[in-house]
């Protein structure tokens, strides 16, 4: 028999899962939650927009994790044939002309500059609006595949940003890593920056790259932005990986930290939603909802097909989720977060009355539009289709008489709003939904938010079989650079016939609650347009992006 390793570096914590390469069951499970700043992450109680990591949990998780798996398996280290990493993104990292994470010099260990700029950081939604504006000018072909608004949850923004507020830090990196090319340039150990692979799905998706038009932007493009970030440009390179690439082979020092024996295959890496999508069976014609934290939604039409520019998605990459295919992105900036916001800061009434299972119970007994409560999920601004993360929250339509558990379903109603508004821009632009597949915890755990998902989308609600489908993405793509000859496979699709599958429960629209969603999502896209679109004859766009800078002085 033969295992391969899928490493998952989530938003708060890392899960390792050892995974049998014949038919994609879990024998071994560890989880590391980070230790630092709050649930891992590093916070600003001045600006809301800030979010890092410290690189010391990821080097620490890996090690932690990877041994109490294989503990927990009781297998030999010669039935590991793979290993294969995910991680959030974008979530760059500045290194050294060594390789070594700033994070980690005594230097810069106190400075959250120095560290990783995790995907939720929108410090750089300034310099976001600069990019945009500059390659609508000069490069409209770099915004074309990347949905028309380039993200201050993305690479360049997040960099120029730290150059602006932290030159120093900027000066003493050679150059900026994703978190995932850092993962898999440790375990083989070509942290050398001028070794370094890159992963398609990240520069594809997040930094701009395509090889039409030689790779990243053009240095004199990043130049006008600012001469240093032109500078960087020369560390980037102008090559990137898929997945079905070996990154490189665990070093004798990593193998002998780990237990494991030196030599094994390292998959390049990907975003976690990406690897999410595989470990979810992704084909053509299936979108992939990882809901967790925030929701990404992943699409994938095969490369010789003619598509059209989506705007509002995160990108069209060829080869960025399975070889021979676009892969194709969208989300929503928060989900998972907005229920844990009520519940944790709102809401704390204790188990009794006010934790999720609580509300849930109490939700679940609503009938849609009972409440008469609406709201826009945009707590953590929002991905697509409006590419803002200048926008807010709303909850509309509240009284004297309102309970916990309505705006706990209102906020459950309004991401769903958002995943049908995500779905109908597909389909506005050819691409076809004939099925939709759910993964995550919350998929898992809530039948109330699936019946209302399908209810919502009009669209039947199917759930993974497996309850990790990042990381087993990731054991996956390990099982494919390990090769058949090794226990693996030759291709995603023959490993994805036999390692992964959706459980039997679907939820179904019920035809009575369709009708009253469709009369709520009428109103919904009302809000969504006036508060998030320019031009659309009121006087409420504004609204949002004031009360924040109003916020920003009263915090300076």
């Amino acid at each position: 028999m033969t295992y391969t390793i899928g490493l998952d570096y989530g938003s708060n914590s890392v899960r390792c899962v050892i995974v049998d390469t014949s038919n994609g069951n879990e024998v071994g499970t560890a989880v590391f939650n980070y230790p630092t700043g709050n649930a891992g992450i590093i916070l600003d109680a001045n600006d809301h927009n800030v979010a890092r990591q410290n690189p010391t949990d990821y080097i620490e998780g890996l090690e932690v994790t990877i041994k109490d798996a294989i503990e927990e398996a009781k297998i030999l280290p010669d039935e590991i044939v793979g290993i294969g990493v995910d991680t959030t993104g974008s979530t760059p990292l500045p290194i050294d002309k060594d390789g070594t994470p700033l994070g980690l010099l005594d230097e810069f260990k106190d400075n959250p500059n120095a560290m990783a700029w995790l995907w939720k950081d929108h410090t750089g939604y300034g310099e976001a609006a600069e990019i945009t504006e500059l390659a609508e000018k000069e490069h409209p072909e770099y915004l074309a595949k990347c949905g028309g608004t380039y993200s201050s949850e993305w690479f360049f923004s997040k960099i120029l940003h730290c150059l602006r507020v932290d030159e120093k830090v900027f000066d003493a990196a050679f150059t900026w890593v994703e978190h995932a090319d850092y993962m898999t340039a440790l375990l083989t150990g070509t942290t050398n920056p001028k070794e370094i692979k890159r992963c398609r799905c990240a520069a594809g998706h997040k930094a701009m790259f395509n090889d039409s038009w030689g790779g990243y932007p053009d240095k004199a493009f990043l130049a006008k932005l600012a001469p240093k970030l032109g500078k960087l440009r020369d560390a980037l390179g102008d090559e990137t990986y898929a997945i079905d690439t070996v990154a490189g082979n665990l070093t004798k020092e990593w193998a002998d930290k780990l237990g494991l024996k030196e030599g094994v295959p390292v998959a390049m890496g990907a975003f976690d939603a990406h690897l999410g999508a595989v470990g979810s069976g992704i084909k053509e014609g299936a979108l992939v909802k990882i809901i967790g934290t925030s929701t990404c939604d992943m699409v994938a039409a095969p490369n010789k097909t003619k598509l059209a520019d989506v705007p509002g998605i995160c990108g069209i990459v060829d080869g960025s989720v399975l070889p021979g295919y676009f892969g194709l992105e969208a989300g929503q900036s928060a989900v998972g977060d907005i229920f844990n916001w009520f519940v944790n800061y709102i809401q704390t009434g204790g188990k009794e009355t006010g934790d999720h299972i609580a509300l849930t119970e109490k939700a679940e007994k609503l009938r849609p539009g009972q409440s008469g409560l609406l709201a826009l999920d945009w707590n953590n601004g929002n991905r697509t289709v409006l590419v803002d993360q200048r926008l807010t929250g709303l909850l509309l339509g509240q009284t004297l008489h309102t309970r916990p558990e309505e705006i706990y379903r209102a906020l459950i109603e309004a991401t769903a709003f958002g995943a049908l508004t995500i779905i109908n821009r597909f389909e506005e632009y050819g691409i076809k939904i004939k099925e939709v597949i759910n993964c995550g915890g919350i998929a898992e755990k809530n039948p109330m938010l699936m019946q209302i998902y399908a209810d919502i989308t009009g669209k039947e609600m199917k759930v993974s079989r497996s309850s990790q489908t990042c990381a087993l993405g990731s054991a996956i793509a390990a099982a494919v650079v390990a090769g058949k000859a090794k226990g693996g496979y030759n291709n995603f699709a023959d490993a994805q016939d036999a390692m992964t599958g959706v459980r039997e429960i679907t939820y179904k629209p019920i035809a009575e609650n369709q009708k009253v969603y469709q009369q709520l999502y009428k109103l919904y896209k009302q809000l969504h347009d006036a508060f998030g679109t320019v031009g659309y004859g009121s006087p409420l766009y504004d609204v949002m992006k004031d009360l924040l800078s109003i916020k920003e002085k009263a915090n300076a």
